[in-house]
Protein backbone atom coordinates (compact mmCIF):
# COMPACT_ATOMS: atom_id res chain seq x y z
CA UNK A 1 0.00 0.00 0.00
CA UNK A 2 1.14 3.55 -0.72
CA UNK A 3 1.96 6.16 1.90
CA UNK A 4 -1.43 7.42 3.07
CA UNK A 5 -0.06 10.64 4.58
CA UNK A 6 -0.89 13.83 2.72
CA UNK A 7 1.82 15.05 0.36
CA UNK A 8 3.00 18.67 0.22
CA UNK A 9 1.06 19.10 -3.03
CA UNK A 10 -2.10 17.75 -1.44
CA UNK A 11 -1.77 20.10 1.53
CA UNK A 12 -1.22 23.03 -0.84
CA UNK A 13 -4.35 22.01 -2.74
CA UNK A 14 -6.27 21.84 0.54
CA UNK A 15 -5.16 25.35 1.51
CA UNK A 16 -6.19 26.76 -1.87
CA UNK A 17 -9.61 25.10 -1.81
CA UNK A 18 -10.23 26.16 1.81
CA UNK A 19 -9.36 29.77 0.99
CA UNK A 20 -11.75 29.77 -1.95
CA UNK A 21 -14.56 28.22 0.10
CA UNK A 22 -13.98 30.73 2.91
CA UNK A 23 -14.72 33.47 0.39
CA UNK A 24 -17.67 31.78 -1.34
CA UNK A 25 -19.31 29.35 1.09
CA UNK A 26 -19.54 31.00 4.49
CA UNK A 27 -22.38 29.71 6.66
CA UNK A 28 -24.63 32.71 6.08
CA UNK A 29 -24.57 32.40 2.29
CA UNK A 30 -24.92 28.59 2.32
CA UNK A 31 -27.92 28.85 4.64
CA UNK A 32 -29.49 31.61 2.56
CA UNK A 33 -29.11 29.52 -0.59
CA UNK A 34 -30.52 26.44 1.12
CA UNK A 35 -33.69 28.38 1.94
CA UNK A 36 -34.07 29.60 -1.66
CA UNK A 37 -35.20 27.86 -4.85
CA UNK A 38 -31.60 27.81 -6.12
CA UNK A 39 -29.42 26.17 -3.45
CA UNK A 40 -26.40 25.57 -5.71
CA UNK A 41 -23.58 28.12 -5.61
CA UNK A 42 -22.64 28.28 -9.28
CA UNK A 43 -20.12 31.07 -8.69
CA UNK A 44 -18.20 28.80 -6.29
CA UNK A 45 -18.51 25.94 -8.77
CA UNK A 46 -17.10 28.10 -11.58
CA UNK A 47 -14.18 29.18 -9.37
CA UNK A 48 -13.42 25.57 -8.37
CA UNK A 49 -14.05 23.87 -11.70
CA UNK A 50 -13.00 26.44 -14.26
CA UNK A 51 -10.75 28.78 -12.28
CA UNK A 52 -8.78 26.08 -10.40
CA UNK A 53 -9.30 23.29 -12.94
CA UNK A 54 -10.56 20.86 -10.32
CA UNK A 55 -13.40 19.41 -12.41
CA UNK A 56 -10.85 17.52 -14.50
CA UNK A 57 -8.70 16.05 -11.70
CA UNK A 58 -9.65 12.46 -12.58
CA UNK A 59 -9.37 12.93 -16.35
CA UNK A 60 -6.01 12.20 -18.07
CA UNK A 61 -4.27 15.19 -19.65
CA UNK A 62 -4.57 13.59 -23.10
CA UNK A 63 -8.35 13.69 -22.68
CA UNK A 64 -8.59 17.30 -21.55
CA UNK A 65 -8.15 16.92 -17.80
CA UNK A 66 -5.55 17.52 -15.10
CA UNK A 67 -4.26 13.94 -14.93
CA UNK A 68 -4.35 13.82 -11.13
CA UNK A 69 -5.67 10.95 -8.99
CA UNK A 70 -8.44 10.12 -6.55
CA UNK A 71 -6.15 11.19 -3.71
CA UNK A 72 -6.29 14.82 -4.86
CA UNK A 73 -10.04 14.60 -5.49
CA UNK A 74 -10.42 13.24 -1.95
CA UNK A 75 -8.67 16.30 -0.50
CA UNK A 76 -11.06 18.56 -2.43
CA UNK A 77 -14.02 16.58 -1.10
CA UNK A 78 -12.78 16.82 2.49
CA UNK A 79 -12.88 20.60 2.21
CA UNK A 80 -16.25 20.59 0.42
CA UNK A 81 -17.63 18.41 3.21
CA UNK A 82 -16.18 20.68 5.89
CA UNK A 83 -17.95 23.68 4.29
CA UNK A 84 -21.05 21.71 3.15
CA UNK A 85 -20.46 23.54 -0.11
CA UNK A 86 -23.53 23.40 -2.38
CA UNK A 87 -21.61 22.52 -5.54
CA UNK A 88 -22.05 19.45 -7.81
CA UNK A 89 -18.45 18.26 -7.43
CA UNK A 90 -19.10 14.69 -6.28
CA UNK A 91 -21.89 14.17 -8.79
CA UNK A 92 -20.24 15.76 -11.84
CA UNK A 93 -16.44 15.74 -11.37
CA UNK A 94 -16.40 12.28 -9.78
CA UNK A 95 -19.44 10.11 -10.53
CA UNK A 96 -20.46 11.34 -14.01
CA UNK A 97 -16.81 11.69 -15.00
CA UNK A 98 -15.95 8.15 -13.88
CA UNK A 99 -18.90 6.81 -15.86
CA UNK A 100 -17.66 8.53 -19.02
CA UNK A 101 -14.09 7.31 -18.47
CA UNK A 102 -15.56 3.82 -18.97
CA UNK A 103 -17.36 4.77 -22.21
CA UNK A 104 -15.80 4.48 -25.64
CA UNK A 105 -17.98 7.15 -27.24
CA UNK A 106 -18.11 9.71 -24.45
CA UNK A 107 -14.97 11.70 -25.30
CA UNK A 108 -16.64 14.97 -26.24
CA UNK A 109 -18.85 15.00 -23.15
CA UNK A 110 -15.92 13.95 -20.95
CA UNK A 111 -13.82 16.87 -22.19
CA UNK A 112 -16.71 19.25 -21.52
CA UNK A 113 -17.06 17.96 -17.96
CA UNK A 114 -13.30 18.16 -17.37
CA UNK A 115 -13.30 21.81 -18.42
CA UNK A 116 -15.91 22.60 -15.77
CA UNK A 117 -18.06 24.50 -18.24
CA UNK A 118 -20.58 21.65 -18.39
CA UNK A 119 -22.13 19.93 -15.36
CA UNK A 120 -23.00 16.26 -15.63
CA UNK A 121 -25.12 13.93 -13.54
CA UNK A 122 -25.46 10.17 -13.65
CA UNK A 123 -29.22 9.46 -13.67
CA UNK A 124 -29.05 6.77 -11.00
CA UNK A 125 -30.64 7.30 -7.57
CA UNK A 126 -28.21 8.70 -5.00
CA UNK A 127 -29.08 5.83 -2.63
CA UNK A 128 -27.79 3.17 -5.06
CA UNK A 129 -24.84 1.11 -3.83
CA UNK A 130 -22.08 -0.06 -6.20
CA UNK A 131 -23.18 -3.36 -7.70
CA UNK A 132 -26.84 -2.90 -6.70
CA UNK A 133 -29.72 -2.95 -9.17
CA UNK A 134 -30.75 0.43 -10.57
CA UNK A 135 -33.71 1.74 -12.54
CA UNK A 136 -33.51 2.16 -16.31
CA UNK A 137 -35.63 3.90 -18.94
CA UNK A 138 -37.07 2.39 -22.11
CA UNK A 139 -35.07 2.92 -25.29
CA UNK A 140 -37.09 3.04 -28.49
CA UNK A 141 -35.10 3.82 -31.62
CA UNK A 142 -32.90 6.47 -30.01
CA UNK A 143 -35.76 8.00 -28.02
CA UNK A 144 -35.89 7.44 -24.26
CA UNK A 145 -39.06 7.05 -22.20
CA UNK A 146 -39.39 6.78 -18.43
CA UNK A 147 -38.92 8.33 -15.02
CA UNK A 148 -35.97 8.19 -12.64
CA UNK A 149 -36.06 9.42 -9.04
CA UNK A 150 -33.60 10.56 -6.38
CA UNK A 151 -31.12 12.03 -8.88
CA UNK A 152 -28.69 14.30 -7.04
CA UNK A 153 -27.88 17.71 -8.54
CA UNK A 154 -30.07 17.08 -11.59
CA UNK A 155 -31.40 20.63 -11.20
CA UNK A 156 -28.09 22.13 -12.36
CA UNK A 157 -26.91 19.39 -14.73
CA UNK A 158 -26.38 20.36 -18.37
CA UNK A 159 -26.15 16.72 -19.45
CA UNK A 160 -27.60 13.58 -17.89
CA UNK A 161 -26.11 10.11 -18.34
CA UNK A 162 -29.14 7.84 -18.51
CA UNK A 163 -29.05 4.01 -18.34
CA UNK A 164 -31.56 2.33 -20.65
CA UNK A 165 -33.14 -1.12 -20.83
CA UNK A 166 -31.13 -1.99 -23.94
CA UNK A 167 -27.93 -1.99 -21.84
CA UNK A 168 -26.71 1.35 -23.12
CA UNK A 169 -25.75 4.55 -21.31
CA UNK A 170 -27.12 7.62 -23.09
CA UNK A 171 -26.08 11.28 -22.90
CA UNK A 172 -29.20 13.46 -22.80
CA UNK A 173 -29.12 17.25 -22.66
CA UNK A 174 -31.04 18.84 -19.79
CA UNK A 175 -33.44 20.75 -22.05
CA UNK A 176 -34.79 17.42 -23.37
CA UNK A 177 -36.03 16.23 -19.95
CA UNK A 178 -38.33 17.45 -17.21
CA UNK A 179 -36.67 17.88 -13.81
CA UNK A 180 -38.99 18.04 -10.79
CA UNK A 181 -37.48 18.81 -7.35
CA UNK A 182 -37.97 16.21 -4.61
CA UNK A 183 -37.93 16.87 -0.89
CA UNK A 184 -34.51 16.12 0.56
CA UNK A 185 -33.25 16.25 4.14
CA UNK A 186 -29.97 17.75 2.92
CA UNK A 187 -30.88 21.16 1.53
CA UNK A 188 -27.38 21.63 0.10
CA UNK A 189 -27.55 18.58 -2.22
CA UNK A 190 -31.04 18.60 -3.70
CA UNK A 191 -32.61 15.56 -5.34
CA UNK A 192 -34.96 15.52 -8.31
CA UNK A 193 -37.22 13.35 -10.41
CA UNK A 194 -36.17 13.19 -14.07
CA UNK A 195 -38.89 12.46 -16.64
CA UNK A 196 -38.03 11.50 -20.22
CA UNK A 197 -40.79 11.65 -22.85
CA UNK A 198 -39.28 10.52 -26.16
CA UNK A 199 -36.08 12.36 -25.19
CA UNK A 200 -33.32 12.01 -27.81
CA UNK A 201 -30.17 10.43 -26.41
CA UNK A 202 -26.70 9.68 -27.75
CA UNK A 203 -25.35 6.29 -26.75
CA UNK A 204 -21.91 6.73 -25.19
CA UNK A 205 -21.21 3.20 -23.96
CA UNK A 206 -22.44 0.20 -21.99
CA UNK A 207 -24.34 1.13 -18.85
CA UNK A 208 -23.49 -1.72 -16.46
CA UNK A 209 -19.68 -1.38 -16.23
CA UNK A 210 -19.86 2.42 -16.41
CA UNK A 211 -22.45 2.69 -13.62
CA UNK A 212 -20.60 0.18 -11.45
CA UNK A 213 -17.31 2.07 -11.82
CA UNK A 214 -18.97 5.43 -11.21
CA UNK A 215 -20.80 4.32 -8.06
CA UNK A 216 -17.69 2.66 -6.65
CA UNK A 217 -15.71 5.89 -7.06
CA UNK A 218 -18.62 7.87 -5.63
CA UNK A 219 -18.85 5.62 -2.57
CA UNK A 220 -15.08 5.62 -2.02
CA UNK A 221 -14.67 9.39 -2.25
CA UNK A 222 -17.88 10.10 -0.33
CA UNK A 223 -15.95 8.86 2.72
CA UNK A 224 -13.63 11.86 2.33
CA UNK A 225 -16.60 14.22 2.28
CA UNK A 226 -17.92 12.51 5.42
CA UNK A 227 -14.47 12.95 6.98
CA UNK A 228 -14.67 16.68 6.28
CA UNK A 229 -18.06 16.90 7.97
CA UNK A 230 -16.82 14.94 11.01
CA UNK A 231 -13.62 16.99 11.33
CA UNK A 232 -15.58 20.25 11.24
CA UNK A 233 -17.93 18.94 13.93
CA UNK A 234 -15.06 17.90 16.21
CA UNK A 235 -12.99 21.07 15.68
CA UNK A 236 -15.89 23.48 16.20
CA UNK A 237 -17.15 21.62 19.28
CA UNK A 238 -13.72 21.66 20.93
CA UNK A 239 -13.38 25.37 20.16
CA UNK A 240 -16.82 26.14 21.58
CA UNK A 241 -16.27 24.14 24.78
CA UNK A 242 -12.99 25.98 25.42
CA UNK A 243 -14.80 29.33 25.18
CA UNK A 244 -18.09 28.46 26.91
CA UNK A 245 -17.92 28.92 30.68
CA UNK A 246 -20.05 27.46 33.45
CA UNK A 247 -19.39 27.84 37.19
CA UNK A 248 -16.63 30.23 36.12
CA UNK A 249 -14.59 27.58 34.28
CA UNK A 250 -14.52 26.38 30.63
CA UNK A 251 -17.14 23.69 29.97
CA UNK A 252 -14.47 21.71 28.12
CA UNK A 253 -12.68 21.15 31.41
CA UNK A 254 -15.38 18.83 32.72
CA UNK A 255 -14.17 15.26 32.61
CA UNK A 256 -17.36 13.76 31.16
CA UNK A 257 -17.11 16.06 28.14
CA UNK A 258 -13.39 15.38 27.76
CA UNK A 259 -14.18 11.66 27.52
CA UNK A 260 -16.83 12.21 24.84
CA UNK A 261 -14.48 14.37 22.78
CA UNK A 262 -11.58 11.94 23.18
CA UNK A 263 -13.74 9.07 21.94
CA UNK A 264 -14.92 11.16 19.00
CA UNK A 265 -11.34 12.12 18.13
CA UNK A 266 -10.36 8.44 17.99
CA UNK A 267 -13.25 7.70 15.65
CA UNK A 268 -12.48 10.65 13.37
CA UNK A 269 -8.80 9.64 13.13
CA UNK A 270 -9.87 6.11 12.21
CA UNK A 271 -12.25 7.53 9.61
CA UNK A 272 -9.39 9.52 8.10
CA UNK A 273 -7.35 6.33 7.74
CA UNK A 274 -10.26 4.49 6.09
CA UNK A 275 -11.05 7.37 3.73
CA UNK A 276 -7.41 7.79 2.72
CA UNK A 277 -7.09 4.05 2.11
CA UNK A 278 -10.17 4.13 -0.15
CA UNK A 279 -8.89 7.11 -2.14
CA UNK A 280 -5.47 5.50 -2.52
CA UNK A 281 -7.02 2.19 -3.59
CA UNK A 282 -9.09 3.96 -6.24
CA UNK A 283 -5.93 5.71 -7.47
CA UNK A 284 -3.77 2.57 -7.60
CA UNK A 285 -6.37 -0.10 -8.37
CA UNK A 286 -5.16 -2.27 -5.47
CA UNK A 287 -7.84 -3.93 -3.26
CA UNK A 288 -10.27 -1.28 -4.44
CA UNK A 289 -13.56 -3.03 -3.67
CA UNK A 290 -12.48 -4.02 -0.16
CA UNK A 291 -11.07 -0.57 0.70
CA UNK A 292 -14.19 1.22 -0.56
CA UNK A 293 -16.60 -1.03 1.34
CA UNK A 294 -14.55 -0.76 4.55
CA UNK A 295 -14.52 3.04 4.27
CA UNK A 296 -18.26 3.29 3.66
CA UNK A 297 -19.16 0.76 6.35
CA UNK A 298 -17.25 2.92 8.85
CA UNK A 299 -17.76 6.48 7.58
CA UNK A 300 -21.51 6.93 7.85
CA UNK A 301 -21.99 6.20 11.57
CA UNK A 302 -18.92 8.26 12.54
CA UNK A 303 -19.97 11.32 10.53
CA UNK A 304 -23.51 11.17 11.90
CA UNK A 305 -22.30 10.71 15.49
CA UNK A 306 -19.83 13.59 15.16
CA UNK A 307 -22.57 15.91 13.94
CA UNK A 308 -24.98 14.71 16.66
CA UNK A 309 -22.34 15.27 19.35
CA UNK A 310 -21.65 18.74 17.96
CA UNK A 311 -25.33 19.61 18.15
CA UNK A 312 -25.74 18.27 21.68
CA UNK A 313 -22.55 19.79 23.07
CA UNK A 314 -23.38 23.20 21.61
CA UNK A 315 -26.53 22.91 23.76
CA UNK A 316 -29.25 25.49 23.16
CA UNK A 317 -27.41 27.48 20.51
CA UNK A 318 -26.82 24.31 18.52
CA UNK A 319 -30.57 23.81 18.18
CA UNK A 320 -31.07 27.14 16.40
CA UNK A 321 -31.59 27.43 12.66
CA UNK A 322 -28.91 30.14 12.45
CA UNK A 323 -26.18 27.88 13.83
CA UNK A 324 -24.39 25.90 11.08
CA UNK A 325 -24.39 22.54 12.87
CA UNK A 326 -27.76 21.46 11.45
CA UNK A 327 -26.38 21.75 7.91
CA UNK A 328 -23.63 19.26 8.85
CA UNK A 329 -26.04 16.89 10.58
CA UNK A 330 -28.35 16.84 7.55
CA UNK A 331 -25.42 16.29 5.17
CA UNK A 332 -24.11 13.46 7.39
CA UNK A 333 -27.55 11.80 7.58
CA UNK A 334 -28.12 12.12 3.82
CA UNK A 335 -24.60 10.82 3.11
CA UNK A 336 -25.27 7.84 5.36
CA UNK A 337 -27.65 6.41 2.75
CA UNK A 338 -25.86 7.75 -0.33
CA UNK A 339 -24.17 5.15 -2.55
CA UNK A 340 -25.35 2.40 -0.19
CA UNK A 341 -25.93 2.25 3.56
CA UNK A 342 -23.27 1.10 6.00
CA UNK A 343 -25.20 -2.16 6.36
CA UNK A 344 -25.20 -2.75 2.61
CA UNK A 345 -21.44 -2.19 2.53
CA UNK A 346 -20.89 -4.56 5.45
CA UNK A 347 -22.81 -7.25 3.56
CA UNK A 348 -20.76 -6.58 0.44
CA UNK A 349 -17.55 -6.75 2.49
CA UNK A 350 -18.60 -10.10 3.97
CA UNK A 351 -18.96 -11.48 0.44
CA UNK A 352 -15.64 -10.00 -0.70
CA UNK A 353 -13.62 -11.52 2.15
CA UNK A 354 -15.73 -14.69 2.42
CA UNK A 355 -16.92 -14.03 5.98
CA UNK A 356 -20.68 -14.35 5.58
CA UNK A 357 -22.96 -14.49 8.58
CA UNK A 358 -23.94 -18.07 9.56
Amino acid sequence: MSDLLYSEEEEALRAAVRDLLTDHCDTTSVLARAESDAPHDLAAWKALADGMGLAGLLVPEARGGQGATHREAAVVLEELGRAVAPVPYLTSAVVATEALLNCADGEGTLTDLASGRVIGALAVGLHTAPGAAYATVRADGGALHGELTGIADAAVADVLLVPADDGGLYAVTADEVTVTPQTSLDLTRPLARVTLDAAPGRRVGDAEPAVRRALRAGAGLLASEQLGVAEWALTETVRYLKDRKQFNRPVGGFQALKHRLAQLWLEVVSLRAAARAAADALATGEDTDVSVTVAQAYAAPVAVRAAEEALQLHAGIGMTWEHPVHLRLKRAKADSIAYGTAGAHREALAELVDLRAP
